[in-house]
């Protein structure tokens, strides 16, 4: 992957995404050097789904209340059925 140092991305994620959508991209983006924040509805952790259950919990950095959209240079959102269900009838995560 290409030096991205300096760049911030962020990952908007809330329980039920799908495990390797969120932290393969998470580790790669950071090895590459960019600033990553995970942001979510809510502080705490948020937990994935993996094949057929869930899987490990990762911290939140942010939360859409806290997030600007204007502070990121690009925004991950990892798939599954779960995440984006749950996150396209979220206002904040809309605007």
């Amino acid at each position: 992957m290409q030096d991205i140092s300096g760049k911030r991305v962020a990952i908007l994620a809330t329980n039920g995404f799908e495990r390797s959508e969120l932290e393969v991209p998470l580790k790669k983006l950071r090895e590459a050097g960019a600033e990553v924040d995970v942001v979510s509805l809510a502080s705490g952790k948020i937990k994935g789904w993996d094949l057929k259950d869930w899987g490990r919990e990762i911290p939140v950095d942010k939360t859409l209340d806290e997030a600007r959209s204007d502070d990121y240079d690009a925004i991950v959102l990892p798939g599954g059925v779960i995440n984006p269900d749950l996150l396209r009838v979220e206002r904040k995560a809309l605007d």
